[in-house]
């Protein structure tokens, strides 16, 4: 099915978010899914490919930027921060409410990754959600596994860098999003090599994050409020996974009322790619359908 794309930014407070908005040909009021990209990420890392295979078959689509990502306004770039992440989530449905093209008493969220969490806590809050779709999702956890005291000594340091950096210039200290195994850095572990595979080759993207993060990580926990979520939701885990594991995935399908797992044996960057994107995407539409077009 033929589809257009056309800009549909939205504003949260002064700074405008960028999105597109996916619009499949001959349908009239198509449901709409609501997606945004993962931790550090944009908006083009692999996220297009799933957008224009859910317009494809006749649902429309909202794909934006956090704000200080991508090509939406905001200083400090990257700006990796789960309260502006779920603030700008309520900006996007708010945005979405407003448009005639679709129909929006039918209303899906889709996340990956860090944004696989953020769809968890939407939906436990906006009861309107008629289904969310959580892949390979940070749904945090246990809290009591404690980090090589190399790394601890790194983030302390790393924390008074920081508040020199914003005394002495408004600006945060960054660490890299991505390394090596032993870097310090957010995604350390071998498969965090694949990243790079999902930046686009004219992109300008810089890897790093403010390192303030990892004094809020810790303690976002999606887990939590899963029970919360009483719409229909599948949870797409990688069995190779090591950025973020099976085992606490498992355990929020349980915590959710509605809660479907889908399982595909391959790493957590490879599921937007090749093999495991053509598995996932196919189960992740088949359940969007039956939960959009027949409300």
């Amino acid at each position: 099915m033929a589809f257009q794309r056309i800009d549909s930014n939205f504003g949260n407070g002064p700074l405008s978010c960028a999105a597109w908005l996916y619009l499949p040909e001959k349908i009239e009021k198509p449901p709409i899914v609501v997606m945004a990209h993962g931790f550090a990420a944009e908006r083009t890392f692999g996220l297009p490919a799933f957008a224009e295979r859910f317009a494809s078959a006749g649902l429309a689509v909202l794909l934006f930027d956090y704000r200080n990502f991508g090509d939406s306004q905001g200083e400090p770039r990257n700006w990796v921060s789960p309260a502006r992440h779920l603030s700008d989530w309520k900006a996007a449905l708010t945005h979405v409410r407003t448009l005639s093209q679709i129909d929006t008493k039918r209303i899906a969220l889709w996340g990956s990754s860090f944004s696989g969490g953020h769809v968890i806590c939407t939906a436990a809050e906006e009861s309107d959600i008629c289904a969310i779709v959580s892949q390979v999702p940070y749904v945090g956890g246990n809290t009591d596994v404690k980090p090589p005291l190399s790394f601890v000594v790194k983030y302390m340091w790393g924390l008074v860098l920081n508040k020199i950096k914003l005394a002495l210039t408004g600006k945060p200290h960054y660490i890299p999003a991505v390394g090596k195994p032993g870097e310090f850095a957010i995604m350390t572990a071998p498969e965090a090599q694949d990243y790079w595979r999902l930046v686009p080759k004219n992109s300008t993207w810089k890897n790093r994050v403010p390192v303030s993060i990892l004094k809020e990580i810790g303690h976002y926990q999606p887990i939590a409020i899963a029970h919360k979520v009483m719409c229909p939701a599948l949870l797409v885990l990688a069995e190779q996974d090591k950025i973020t594991p099976p085992d606490p995935i498992r355990e929020c399908v349980r915590q959710l009322p509605k809660g479907e797992l889908l399982s595909i044996d391959t790493g957590h960057f490879k599921i937007y790619q090749g093999k495991g994107f053509e598995q996932t995407v196919a189960h992740e539409l088949e359940f969007l359908l039956k939960h959009l077009k027949n409300q």
